[in-house]
């Protein structure tokens, strides 16, 4: 059973919801999820929070709201999680944020960086570097690395 019908199965037995924002994975993160059949018992909805303009839109992070930190940081994944799981009025939000590739992003970080969180009863935020610069690869790698994350906070 892959990760996402592990996750999926944990949260249909506990009757939880999820939220997801995601930004370099692509959607891939919800793709995976609502890929499992019954997906409609437990997400609640995602968004692909891509660019400022997305950030602002569906999460209401502004500006000010940014003030002190920068994307494709653990500090962003963690704002990125808590305020998904508060819109959608989710039992867990999920994030994730990064540099795909083949280059790395403007705040410096290479390509194959990215951060993620879990906001709910379990706070859970990480870290993950690649290596590589295949961006395909590495959108796959942060979308694997996220729900195992949800996992370990399910768990």
């Amino acid at each position: 059973m892959d990760v996402a019908a592990r996750v999926g199965a944990l949260l249909k037995a506990r009757h939880q919801t999820v939220a997801v924002a995601e930004s370099s994975a692509g959607g891939l993160i919800a793709a995976r999820l609502l890929a499992v059949p019954g997906a409609s018992a437990y997400f609640l909805g995602g968004a692909v929070v891509y660019t400022a303009p997305a950030r602002e839109a569906f999460l209401e992070i502004n500006r000010a709201g940014m003030q002190g930190m920068r994307a494709a940081s653990e500090p962003y994944a963690v704002l990125l999680a808590e305020r998904v799981k508060l819109q959608l009025n989710a039992d867990w939000g999920l994030s994730e944020t990064g540099a795909a590739g083949p280059a790395g992003n403007r705040y410096g970080d290479p390509a194959g960086h990215s951060c993620m969180a879990v906001a709910g009863l379990v706070p859970l935020r990480r870290t993950l570097s690649t290596g590589a610069t295949d961006r395909a690869g590495n959108m796959e790698a942060f979308a694997e690395a996220a729900l195992l994350l949800l996992e370990e906070a399910l768990r």
